[in-house]
């Protein structure tokens, strides 16, 4: 039983697109603190002059803060913003309409806060490229598991009853690989593969929204994913 636990992430880049393409049980991870310069409320996409943020403005909120608790501004019409700078940067792609349409059918609602917001652009790119999410999704309040770091992420993952924790890079620091595998849970890495496509202005760079892929590619999309993992001692040259 893979697990993966991640928080949301504003249409995210295709490296999370194939972790949750290996998960058996994906759990949203949003009632843990916002931190700035996540990618919660940000992403990259392609323009001419190079990559660029496409950013939701956040109202005030205190430092400590949860990703459930931090609200999309309302002051600023950034969803017209995005759209157009998604139609300048993109207008030449041959999907550009599919990606558009994708994003206003997000952008269309309100959302209580900008977990729930990062939330449905990750389940519209995922109903989009034909990666099922929902049948998967757990909420982990819905788990009732305390706790922090290493301890509540290995709590949530015996609760669940999974065998292998699926992680991204940044569980490097802190993921205390050997009490999981002391339980009987593997951990692997992300391996991302980083296909290159063909992909407008200039040279290949990965590390942008799926927006991106969409735009160029269409339905076509899920044949530069490539979902493979590493065990952690591998992945840390243990």
């Amino acid at each position: 039983m893979n697990i993966v636990i991640t928080q949301p992430m504003l249409f995210p880049w295709r490296g999370l697109l194939e972790q949750i393409m290996l998960a058996d049980v994906l759990v949203n991870y949003a009632d843990v603190q916002f931190s700035k310069g996540s990618f919660t409320n940000r992403v990259q996409i392609k323009e001419r002059a190079g990559s660029r943020w496409m950013t939701v403005p956040l109202e005030k909120f205190h430092l400590g803060a949860r990703i459930d608790e931090v609200k999309p501004a309302v002051n600023v019409d950034w969803r017209a913003q995005h759209l157009r700078m998604l139609e300048q940067a993109y207008e030449a792609a041959p999907h550009v309409s599919d990606m558009l349409a994708l994003v206003r059918s997000v952008y269309e609602a309100d959302y209580a806060h900008m977990g729930a917001l990062a939330l449905a652009s990750m389940r519209a790119v995922c109903r989009y490229l034909g990666i099922e999410l929902d049948s998967k999704f757990v909420d982990a309040p819905e788990l009732a598991v305390p706790g922090s770091n290493t301890g509540r992420v290995l709590a949530i993952v015996q609760k669940l009853q999974g065998t292998k924790y699926i992680t991204g890079h940044g569980a490097k620091n802190y993921l205390a690989h050997a009490e999981f595998e002391q339980h009987g849970i593997a951990v692997e890495y992300m391996n991302y593969a980083m296909q290159p496509y063909p992909q407008l202005h200039g040279e290949f760079t990965p590390f942008v929204s799926s927006l991106d892929l969409i735009a160029n590619h269409g339905p076509a999309s899920k044949q530069y994913m490539r979902p493979q993992t590493l065990n952690w001692r591998e992945f840390i040259h243990e």
